[in-house]
């Protein structure tokens, strides 16, 4: 497939998904593909093979896969393939539905491409289709993602009053969340009072935006505040809270941090990955990864899983002390869970592998490697410098899509 694709060859393909029962698959299966590939055209084949379930779904359901298709697009530069695509939904009669065309709204915020999404925003009188907060919504959190933070209070102020509707909780959480982002935590403390006063509800992701960002900027007297009167309001925290609250206060300590862990389940919570993965670091940093061995080996009678961050940093420890072989195991492990490490850890790994006389796992490693990643030039360059590569060199310049990252 071509590095572009054309409006006629999205409908080509989504016409081949719904007239062939064989080519179509739920969308739960696609996500969890979707979650796997890396290679857009790989993507956008997966996407265009539920286009039958897509039309019968809810918005919701199908977002998810949708936003995926335009990440890995975006992350290939693809952006005029990312318009063709999302621009050919506006073609459906759903598009007069306004979970419909928000999702098309929030996968441009995706791709980072704003001003498609405002395009799209102002289209819906043309399109006949009602403006709520939830296509508002989806405005500012595009604008969010896009990095216009600037941009999101001057939104707020001007589009519910020209449209008849008042913001809702979610709304001054997106508000919020742009003061954060633009370091402007004062701002999005007073936003806090101003909700207060309309007796809109706080959530439990708004005060967490907000400690997070007081925490970040060295605030950690207000940030305990802000901890302290979510709890007093009956906003109880949630493991996410939790785990921002660890992040800025365990200073390198396992001790702190198991302290913290047992603090949630206390609560009634079960720590996730996150919550698991600061321990693990802190007991490598300081040289214990024995210790955090034992952690990631316990995970599932803990309730939890390992995720990418978990196995980067075994890998990488456990590749800093030499362990080259154990850091293997760790990499295959990964790789049962399509969450392998990144490109500069793996090639730690196999060059500890080559320096320990273990070609056969240093060549089993690059199998992988290069399955996953079939155009990865960089990867290629590992191989030829290690005297691994099982093909001939990539042309100069030819293409480099994805690094073996996530």
């Amino acid at each position: 497939m071509s590095s572009s694709i054309t409006l006629h060859h999205v409908r080509n393909l989504c016409a081949a998904a719904t007239t062939s029962a064989s080519s179509s698959i739920s969308i739960s299966k696609a996500k969890a593909k979707l979650r796997s590939q890396f290679d857009p055209d790989k993507a956008l084949k997966i996407y265009s093979s539920l286009s039958d379930h897509y039309t019968t779904s809810s918005p919701a359901s199908s977002r998810y896969a949708q936003d995926l298709t335009v990440k890995r697009l975006a992350k290939s530069g693809r952006f005029t393939d990312i318009e063709t695509l999302l621009e050919s939904h506006k073609n459906d009669p759903k598009i007069t539905q306004e979970p419909y065309l928000s999702s098309l709204i929030r996968s441009y915020g995706v791709a980072g491409m704003f001003d498609h999404a405002l395009k799209t925003f102002n289209q819906m009188d043309d399109f006949g289709t009602p403006r709520s907060t939830i296509s508002f919504n989806a405005l500012i959190s595009a604008c969010n993602q896009s990095k216009r933070f600037d941009l999101v209070p001057q939104l707020f102020d001007e589009i519910p009053q020209s449209h008849g509707f008042l913001p809702d909780k979610f709304s001054y959480g997106i508000l919020v969340k742009s003061y954060c982002e633009s370091n402007s935590p004062e701002l999005a403390v007073d936003t806090l009072k101003r909700m207060e006063e309309k007796g809109i509800e706080i959530t439990t992701v708004t005060f967490t935006t907000i400690f997070d960002c007081l925490y970040k900027n060295g605030k950690s007297d207000e940030a305990e505040t802000i901890w302290n009167e979510m709890v007093m309001k009956g906003c109880l925290p949630d493991v996410a809270a939790y785990n921002v609250r660890i992040m800025h206060t365990h200073n390198g300590d396992p001790e702190i941090v198991k302290a913290m862990i047992e603090e949630i389940i206390n609560a009634g919570l079960k720590p996730d990955s996150i919550s698991y993965n600061y321990l693990v670091n802190c007991y490598c940093k300081i040289g214990k990864v024995d210790e955090a061995m034992k952690v990631y080996a316990r995970l599932e009678e803990y309730g939890s899983n390992p995720n990418a961050a978990t196995y980067r940093t075994l890998v990488y420890y456990l590749c800093r002390n030499e362990e080259f072989e154990k850091g293997y195991k760790v990499f295959k492990e990964s790789v049962k869970f399509h969450k392998i490490p990144d490109f500069n850890t793996l090639k730690l790994l196999v060059e500890g592998l080559m320096k320990k006389s273990k070609k056969k796992e240093a060549k089993g490693l690059c199998r992988t490697v290069r399955k996953k990643f079939p155009n990865s030039f960089s990867w290629r360059k590992v191989e030829e410098e290690l005297g691994l590569a099982a093909a001939p060199p990539l042309a100069s310049g030819e293409g480099e899509t994805q690094e073996a990252s996530r």
